[in-house]
């Protein structure tokens, strides 16, 4: 298959798409890139006021863009609720690309371990809520960020991290389980479900997560693996756009660089951990889900 870029995206003229965590990195490249070719994008963001240099951003680069922001915070069920009952418009693409890395240990508003809470359960909220939306659209697709590092993410969903807290693998499980939901919602969907995951890419992620507390000697540490072993956000955000946009995507895939480990170059189908396609354990990440959350996907049984 020819090597995929940017400017492989077709026309998205009248498509609305929502990213989330759109106000940097992987989020802002991804918004970029599809209002560049025309899709009227929802910025969901937690900062309004990062979400506002956001779109002056965009715009910058391409002063026609229809971008629009929205306040979501997806650690706050309330506040995805509210963003979900603001933006009830036909909805061709969500992706779901927000999420937390490597945190000390502390809890959502709802009380949910956060990187957990967070990186699945607040996009499993959001998605459920948003499902009358892509329902009214024929061809809509999800496209879920998922991780390299889900290939060594433990299948304890239901590990709430009270006890024996530990950042890295609360954080492996998190990015398993976008994975796992990105499979089972295509298993139940009428539309297309896909993963993606953005390889090694030097991102703000490393700031808001492992660096926390102003280590400077780790943050030069990352900085300078960044630079020889990472890639740009705006490569990074290939794969989701790839996901969100090319033909042919198959649901229940994953979508990741072709380069050596995953970890860099051009997007294209990727293999993942094998149990993550297992239907039991996907219907009972569905079921804890729903338990915890209180949101069913009742669209889906209608």
């Amino acid at each position: 298959m020819p090597k995929w870029t940017t400017d492989d995206i077709p026309d998205l003229a009248g498509k609305r798409v929502i990213v989330t965590g759109a106000n940097s990195g992987l989020g802002l490249w991804t918004s970029l890139e599809l209002a560049r070719h025309g899709a009227t994008v929802v910025l969901a963001c937690r900062s309004a006021e990062r979400g506002e240099r956001a779109v002056a951003t965009i715009r910058g680069a391409v002063p026609d863009a229809d971008v629009v922001l929205g306040s979501l915070d997806l650690a706050d069920l309330a506040s995805v609720r509210a963003f979900a009952e603001a933006h009830p418009e036909p909805l061709d693409v969500l992706v779901n690309n927000a999420g937390v890395m490597a945190l000390p240990y502390r809890t959502t508003a709802d009380g949910f371990e956060m990187q957990f809470g967070t990186n699945h359960l607040g996009h499993f909220v959001l998605t459920g809520l948003l499902l009358p939306a892509l329902l009214k659209r024929p061809g809509a697709r999800v496209v879920t960020v998922t991780s390299m590092m889900h290939w060594v993410g433990r299948a304890d969903f239901d590990d709430d991290g009270e006890h024996g807290y530990h950042k890295w693998p609360a954080y492996c499980r998190s990015k398993l389980a976008n994975l796992v939901f990105a499979k089972e919602l295509d298993r139940r969907a009428p539309f297309v479900s896909v993963a993606a995951h953005p390889g090694y890419a030097s991102t703000n992620l490393q700031q808001a997560g492992p660096l926390m507390g102003g280590h400077r000697r780790k943050a030069a540490l990352y900085g300078l693996l960044n630079t020889l072993l990472g890639q740009s956000d705006a490569a990074g955000a290939w794969p989701s756009l790839y996901a969100a946009t090319a033909p042919g995507v198959e649901g229940g895939r994953c979508y990741g660089p072709r380069g050596p480990g995953q970890s860099r170059g051009a997007p294209r189908r990727v293999p993942t951990l094998p149990r993550a396609a297992d239907p039991e354990l996907g219907r009972r990440l569905w079921h804890l889900s729903e338990e915890r959350t209180g949101v069913s996907y009742d669209a889906l049984r209608a």
